[in-house]
């Protein structure tokens, strides 16, 4: 019964540490892998670096991003951190203030 009382407080840590740490990490690294493997032609995305551009072409590990009108750049897909949508958002911005 002792052992119980001494074990008990190493399995709530466990379960707290797994509640609030471990399963919501989980849980975006499969919303990412996710976001990974629905990129398509077209889609504006962020890298880990900070670049900003638009999906040009799709190879199997590697994606060629434009960033400005004549530069295009090959990276790496795990190098893509989200999808950008800052653009969604000003078009938005632009619609609205066009109407008024």
């Amino acid at each position: 019964m002792e052992y119980i009382y001494a074990i008990l407080p190493w399995v709530l840590i466990f379960g707290v540490f797994w509640f609030f740490l471990i399963r919501p990490q989980r849980k975006q690294q499969k919303e990412h892998s996710n976001m990974l493997k629905n990129l398509k032609v077209g889609d504006r995305i962020v890298t880990i670096g900070g670049l900003r551009g638009k999906i040009v072409k799709l190879k199997e590990n590697n994606i060629r991003l434009r960033i400005s009108s004549d530069v295009d750049v090959d990276v790496v897909q795990k190098a893509i951190a989200r999808m950008d949508e800052s653009k969604k958002e000003e078009v938005k911005e632009t619609e609205e203030e066009s109407e008024k």
